[in-house]
């Protein structure tokens, strides 16, 4: 492990480059790298051969605990230790519990290739809008702990490689296989041919969620607070509503996602 470790005491060393400013400068979008914060976001990103960790930027008093972790990583993977000022000049913000990666995505699945991959019995999320980075990582923690097969995404919704997805999600936007890309009506389209039944969630869906049937294959569609879904849309599939308070309108896309996913993951027995 020493022989992997360097320590580092100067906030300007040009090797903590990707690392300085990241609150300000994410690094999504930059050739695929984004940064993972804490241990058990890290533990998920190293268990994915989806992704690569290219460096680790450690707190000192964190190393010790951190030994597991360091023997998964492959022996040319940097990592830099530093004291608390180093880490707190670098990152510029306090929320990383003292250990950040670089990760990097390896080669993209597409929407195609990944309906092409699911199961005869099989769970979809398919966001449309979803530009709100809590709101994102909230949906990938559900999709995780629910068994969701994949999450879909359409080119207006938010990255969810994003610093702040990636940590609200606790990981899970490194473990849901996901694809982000063209219009909500065509991933709409793709999926209706490859035999998912598409239930689009809306307050003024005409199916009680509960009274619901799904088949072996359902995609949950679920549209940006606001706005909703797309009313063209709406119009051609199957609508199912959550019941709630008429007084209060209404719950937050990432609550309803829980629910809906709820009701139709294997685990429920309705």
């Amino acid at each position: 492990m020493q022989q992997r470790v360097t320590q580092v005491a100067d906030p300007e060393d040009d090797r903590l480059a990707p690392y300085r400013n990241v609150r300000e400068r994410d690094l999504v979008g930059r050739e695929g790298r984004f940064i993972a914060e804490g241990k058990v976001v890290l533990n998920v990103l190293l268990s994915n051969p989806a992704f690569a960790v290219e460096s680790l930027l450690v707190l000192e008093n964190r190393l010790a605990g951190l030994r597991q972790q360091l023997k998964l990583c492959p022996p040319d993977v940097p990592v830099y230790c530093v004291s608390r000022e180093v880490i707190d000049a670098i990152a510029g913000f306090p929320m990383h519990r003292g250990i950040l990666a670089v990760g990097r995505r390896n080669t993209p699945r597409s929407i195609d290739a990944l309906i092409d991959t699911m199961p005869d019995k099989a769970l979809a999320v398919v966001l449309c809008g979803i530009s709100n980075h809590d709101n994102m990582g909230s949906i990938f923690r559900n999709a995780a702990a629910f068994e969701a097969d994949c999450v879909l995404m359409d080119e207006t919704s938010c990255d969810p490689l994003y610093r702040k997805a990636i940590r609200v999600s606790v990981g899970a936007a490194l473990k849901v296989p996901f694809a982000r890309e063209g219009s909500i009506e065509a991933i709409v389209t793709r999926l209706q041919t490859a035999g998912f039944e598409v239930f689009a969630l809306s307050p003024s869906g005409t199916i009680d969620i509960y009274d619901a049937k799904p088949s072996r294959r359902v995609a949950l569609l679920l549209g940006t607070e606001g706005e909703g879904l797309p009313r063209a849309l709406l119009q051609k599939l199957k609508t199912v509503k959550i019941p709630m308070s008429g007084s209060f309108d209404s719950l937050n896309v990432a609550t309803a996602s829980g629910i809906a996913l709820s009701r139709f993951s294997r685990f429920s027995s309705l």
